[in-house]
């Protein structure tokens, strides 16, 4: 009895079985949810943020999202069929790259994506075909089961569903904290040029300089809080294919994503909050009052760590 309730202190802990668990619900109002763990949140957020720094349409993150949850479950394991391993169970051996490179998702992601990038119409075929075609699957079927949650996630994670992912928040013990901590994991999923303001010059390739003329990514005195200005314009400059404020809600749905691992207790953003820990995990109306205007304006994701 004891074993059995210490795996379970430890499942609970760490994120892994069922819980501290996150969800994600339909905008369209019929019901359909998907729920998933930490560990499966954390992998989703980076495969949708590696496809739309590679400014790919929802239709490609939907394709990857599908693809790795039939693949690993969206678990970056480091076992499979022969040798393959990773989100998509890539094979060093079929030239997908050496172990180390596929067991860092946003490599993996971005090999994946690379593959879809060359298959002529993509986003208008079958997953199942599309997916195949970079994948070469002994069972290319199976990815059709997974299309609806894979859609579900693909809505919030890429901000066009406002408000719909959610997670309790619980963080490990030996997680990574602070708001140098999200800083790099956001250049890590979403590359160095989200944190650098329009015009910045980079000094010696490591640190963004802040342009004059845009908004910087800043620590609020309170040293715990990192506000991210959303510059949707700018965002969408390529194509113009992403709504208002899609930009912002992709970056709070990915600190929501993140918030056990990074030890994220707060974000806000167009009025709404989510806090770490609560019983229903739902957004709700921001109603914090303040003697001044927040850092970055009403058009700011802000993000507050536990430290």
């Amino acid at each position: 009895m004891l074993a059995v309730a210490g795996y379970l202190v430890v499942q609970y802990v760490t994120g892994g079985g069922r819980g501290p668990g996150c969800k994600v619900v339909s905008a369209k109002g019929d019901g359909a949810t998907y729920e998933f763990t930490p560990e499966q949140a954390v992998n989703a957020a980076t495969i949708t943020a590696v496809g739309t720094a590679r400014d790919l349409p929802e239709r490609a993150v939907t394709i990857a999202l599908a693809t790795a949850l039939q693949e690993s479950t969206l678990r970056n394991i480091d076992y499979g069929d022969r040798d393959s391993l990773g989100l998509f169970q890539q094979r060093p051996s079929q030239g997908w790259g050496t172990p180390e490179e596929i067991m860092d998702p946003v490599y993996s992601a971005e090999k994946f994506y690379e593959g879809l990038e060359e298959v002529p119409g993509y986003t208008r075929l079958p997953l199942t075909v599309a997916a195949q075609k970079v994948q070469r699957s002994g069972f290319p079927q199976a990815y059709a089961k997974h299309e609806p949650d894979a859609a579900l996630l693909a809505a919030a994670l890429t901000g066009r569903s406002a408000a719909t992912l959610t997670c309790q928040g619980r963080p490990g013990a030996t997680r990574a904290s602070g708001t140098e901590a999200v800083q790099a994991a956001l250049a890590r999923d979403f590359g160095r040029d989200l944190l650098q303001p329009a015009g910045a010059e980079v000094d010696d390739g490591a640190k963004p300089t802040p342009s004059p003329s845009a908004p910087d990514v800043t620590v609020e005195p309170d040293g715990r809080t990192l506000t991210l200005p959303v510059d949707d314009a700018r965002d969408g400059a390529a194509g113009g294919s992403r709504r208002a404020g899609a930009r912002g809600w992709q970056l709070a749905h990915w600190a929501v994503a993140n918030a056990s691992e990074l030890r994220i207790q707060r974000v806000s953003y167009a009025g709404r909050v989510w806090v770490a820990g609560t019983t229903d995990s739902t957004w709700r109306q921001d109603d914090a009052k303040g003697s001044g205007k927040p850092a970055g304006g009403p058009d700011a994701v802000r993000i507050t760590t536990g430290r």
